[in-house]
């Protein structure tokens, strides 16, 4: 079920938050370290800011973890690694006490069931049936997940099921892979790179505001995530003018 979000109750905040976590890689370049080392390192940011933004009174956050393309055309031993830090950090996050108390949906969106080894999906389905009835806050992760291929996939969904049927912007988003996410209000990308890539949420990012840090994603911590969080307020408020 998607949760309707209305301004009031946040005050001015945006509701829906998504990060794209770019720059591991170059931060552990620049360190001499391995890949991998990278990734661990934004695993360890990732709970800092889940931390922030509950703090801040961001009701949905959500992360992009890798697309379906990069997935496949990572060097092996570095998706290998990758996988395990997922297997990790997702075992952590079923065990969090502040996830069950408070009440955090978690969320996996993507073509993981298909890409992921059983011993992680395992721990994700988990992850899943521990907080489907949770609904305080909410917490996605992008896994395997490319917009465009979320919306051909859609398409081909409603072409297979619902000949016929008139094509509505509802009819669009429930058959999304997105379809229980609210549209997103703030998108945050770090690592230098102001563009979005593969299409990511194209139908959920139709009003969003961006903004785009030369941070890599490691040193992307919670006082710029208020900046991001302070910027977006000021700026609702002069577009309210």
């Amino acid at each position: 079920m998607q949760v309707q979000k209305t301004e009031e109750e946040n005050d001015g905040l945006p509701y829906h938050v998504v990060i794209i976590p770019d720059g591991n890689r170059r931060w552990a370049t620049d360190r001499q370290l391995e890949p991998w080392e990278g990734h661990e390192e934004g695993a360890r940011n990732t709970e800092k800011l889940i931390r922030e933004a509950k703090r801040l009174g961001i009701k949905e956050i959500s992360f992009w973890g890798s697309s379906l393309e990069n997935l496949v055309k990572r060097p092996v031993l570095e998706s290998r690694a990758l996988l395990r830090i997922y297997e990790t950090y997702f075992k952590e996050l079923l065990e969090s006490k502040d996830i069950h108390d408070d009440e955090v949906h978690i969320r996996f969106i993507g073509r993981w069931e298909e890409q992921f080894p059983a011993s992680l999906k395992k721990i994700m389905h988990e992850c899943l049936e521990a907080t489907k009835h949770y609904n305080k806050r909410f917490l996605n992760f992008f896994l395997a997940y490319s917009g465009d291929d979320d919306m051909r996939q859609a398409i081909q969904k409603i072409v297979n099921t619902q000949p016929g049927t008139t094509i509505t912007n509802q009819v669009i988003k429930d058959n999304l892979m997105t379809k229980e996410t609210s549209s997103v209000d703030l998108l945050i990308r770090t690592g230098g790179e102001p563009h979005l890539s593969a299409g990511f949420m194209m139908w959920d990012i139709a009003n969003v505001q961006f903004f785009f840090s030369e941070k890599y994603y490691p040193d992307f911590d919670e006082l710029c995530l208020q900046e991001a969080i302070s910027d977006y307020v000021s700026r609702g408020r002069r577009f309210g003018k």
